[in-house]
């Protein structure tokens, strides 16, 4: 089933993977084995886009959100300077699907789950991918990943979208001094969650603010909680939200 939500854009040249390298967050040499999750960071490490980056010879395709697609465009054309380098929209689409893959299709290296992601047309069985990613607690663009999303908060390290070995990317300070220097308290979780609450409500334990409901979908939902406030048994709006254990 075709992803009208998604862009693809090509990055092509031969210095196409070490323009990338020194850009993103995950390693681009994983693209030897298949697609590689990542992201694009502001210097403050804050989050301004996810993507899949795709093989395709020496150049290198970007599955991105269809809104996202103009705006990293423009950046990584401000960041390539004078490389032997063209950057551009594609008409390609995205596919993706469960069970068994088709020929040509790339895992989901973000979760199994997640089935496989194609560019060439595949089709396949069709899923209900709200409830899948919520179950795998898997951010969305526009909904859990916001400009103030950093990426160690949003799951990304247990999702393969970081790599702290591979290298300066921009935004690496701040990244890696989350990671080496603190404790997370902050975060998205996977949430159990009776009754209903639109997307954005505030979620609170007792009388204080404990963080916001994002999706839900088959009684659970994306939480981004305050830890050491979350407690059994929480609100968000009429329906009571619970960690899952």
């Amino acid at each position: 089933m075709a992803d009208e939500k998604r862009k693809v854009l090509r990055v092509r040249g031969a210095e196409a993977r070490d323009f990338l390298q020194g850009l993103v967050t995950n390693d681009v040499s994983g693209l030897d084995r298949g697609l590689v999750y990542t992201a694009l960071l502001t210097p403050q490490g804050k989050y301004l886009a996810d993507f899949f980056m795709v093989p395709e010879g020496e150049n290198v395709l970007l599955d991105l959100d269809a809104e996202l697609a103009p705006s990293v465009l423009q950046r990584l054309t401000m960041y390539k300077l004078r490389r032997p380098l063209e950057i551009e929209e594609t008409d390609l689409t995205v596919s993706r699907g469960i069970g068994e893959p088709p020929e040509g299709v790339f895992a989901d290296p973000r979760h199994p789950s997640l089935g496989w992601r194609g560019y060439a047309g595949q089709a396949g069985e069709t899923a209900d991918w709200e409830a899948l990613r919520v179950a795998a607690c898997v951010p969305e663009t526009g909904v859990e990943l916001t400009p103030d999303t950093f990426i160690l908060e949003a799951g990304f390290e247990r999702l393969h979208g970081v790599d702290f070995r591979k290298g300066c990317f921009v935004g690496q300070e701040v990244t890696a001094r989350m990671k080496h220097k603190t404790v997370l308290r902050k975060g998205l979780v996977t949430v159990e969650v009776e009754g209903n609450a639109p997307v954005g409500t505030e979620i609170m334990a007792g009388e204080k603010p404990a963080g916001t409901l994002y999706t839900q979908a088959e009684g659970r939902g994306i939480a981004y909680l305050r830890f050491d406030r979350a407690k059994e048994d929480m609100r968000a709006g009429d329906a009571v939200v619970r960690m899952v254990s």
